[in-house]
Parts: structure tokens; sequence; C-alpha cells
């Protein structure tokens, strides 16, 4: 079933789908048709991957609801694996095994490569997470670390210099990361500045909006609950569209490594 809107059974309108999967391209993955993946380790969770290496991607995206006592206490990452996890709605402990952390709407752990991540609910409702996992590129004299912290503490930074388009960067500009999780919003009639065209692969998860997203060169509607897979060089870029609420997401983006030739 598609557990994210509970549709199953008989069906009184025709099947239809807003999802376009172009492997090693792009993908857009409405939250209506996710279905549930069950996992090893993960007990009492509604869950779905999104992004993985089957789909083009360097990374594994989930798309995680943790139940009533729902938890992963075998750990996910470690052996080379880093992990961060953001907290979209409720409220969410996380630990390394020596420390907990926790963590609300907002909040946000990134583990290093040698640490397991463990996840527990931390309320009686449900809580939403998005789970982000990469094997990590190491170089000498630099080392990630762990960071735990909440949007909401962050200041967010003018987009290219528009006071309507802000961006938040969850992780250091430090060279011991390979990777960073930032969140985009626009305001409704925003957009960017240009197409872009990048070396960079994104895993995007809308929280928030309605937008079009261009992917390709191909302009599809979006809205909070779906996700975007973006391959190096496919042409991106966005619209805010509705009256009220921003169009926001929150997304990886490989860097500071030269490409391995």
């Amino acid at each position: 079933m598609g557990y994210k809107n509970e549709r199953m059974g008989y069906q009184k309108d025709l099947l239809s789908s807003r999802a376009v999967i172009k492997k090693n391209n792009y993908a857009l993955i409405p939250h209506d048709g996710l279905v549930n993946n069950v996992l090893p380790g993960f007990e009492n969770c509604d869950m779905s991957i999104l992004g993985s290496p089957k789909l083009g991607a360097g990374f594994v995206d989930y798309i995680i609801t943790f139940q009533k006592d729902g938890k992963n206490l075998a750990g996910v990452g470690g052996d080379g694996i880093q992990t961060l996890a953001y907290v979209i709605e409720g409220a969410l402990k996380v630990s390394d095994g020596e420390k907990e952390y926790e963590l609300t709407a907002g909040g946000y752990a990134y583990f290093t490569s040698d640490q397991k991540m463990y996840l527990e609910n931390n309320q009686e409702t449900a809580t939403e997470v998005f789970l982000y996992k990469k094997r990590y590129e190491a170089i000498d004299g630099y080392a990630a670390h762990t960071v735990v912290g909440n949007t909401k503490d962050i200041t967010p930074i003018e987009y290219e210099g528009m006071k309507d388009v802000l961006l938040w960067d969850l992780l250091p500009k430090d060279l011991g990361f390979d990777m960073n999780m930032h969140i985009l919003s626009f305001e409704p009639g925003a957009s960017h500045a240009y197409i872009e065209t990048h070396y960079q692969e994104h895993g995007a998860y809308l929280i928030s909006g309605q937008g079009m997203y261009n992917l390709d060169n191909n302009w599809y509607p979006v809205e909070k609950g779906d996700y975007i897979f973006m391959s190096a060089y496919v042409q991106q870029a966005a619209y805010a569209v509705g009256r009220k609420d921003p169009l926001a997401y929150v997304y990886s983006k490989d860097c500071n490594r030269e490409p391995r030739i």
C-alpha cells in the first residue's frame, strides 16, 4: 500500500503518478505511491528507501516514520559509512553508544564513518526523519567530526544576495567533510537566479510548500513530501508557487574532494 496516504484496496479512479525515473540522471518520487520497506534493525517504523546506487546515487536516502516505540538499536552507519539524521517532525533520541542527544523538529546529527548511529522515537506520537548514508572519502591531514544542532540556531544566508531565497548550512565548511547538508527555502514567487549545471549530485526531500522544478530542462510540479534525485551535471532549478508556505527542501551535496580518475 502507499503507506504515506494509506491508499490501498479497490480504487474508483484511474491509476496515475507524478513519478519520473531517469536512472543515472534524475528522479522525482512523490509521496503518493511510496511503499513501506522492512529493513533489519528498524522496529515499529514505516520507511522508504529513496535515493540509492540502484537509482544512480553515490549515497542512500531514507524517509522514516518512527511510530510509538519506533527505534533502531542495532545501529546504522560505521565501518566506513557516515550518517546524518534530520528531524522533520517530532522528537528523536540519537546516540553513538556513549553520548546521547535529543533532537526536535529542525534538529540534526552527523556521525562520522567510524561511529554507529542509534535512533529511538522520543515521544508517544510519530516522528518523521530524513536519514542519509554515504561512504566516507578520507584525505590526508583532515578528518570529519560529530556535529549536532538545530536549524533554529543557525542564521541563514541570503542565497546569492536574494532576500527571499535562504540557505542553511548544517555542517562546517571544513575539508574534513566530503559532503554537506543544506536547507534551501524559496518564498512564493522566488526562484534560482539561473538553471544550475554542476559536478555535484543531490538528494532532496521537500519539507514544505509547492513549486515547479527543472530537471534536465523539463519542468515538473513538486510539493511537500516529494523526493528529488539530481545526478552530476543534470540541469536544475526551482520556482516557488502557492500563497503561503515557502518551497523548502533539505538536501545533500558532495564537496571538498577531487574527481577520481
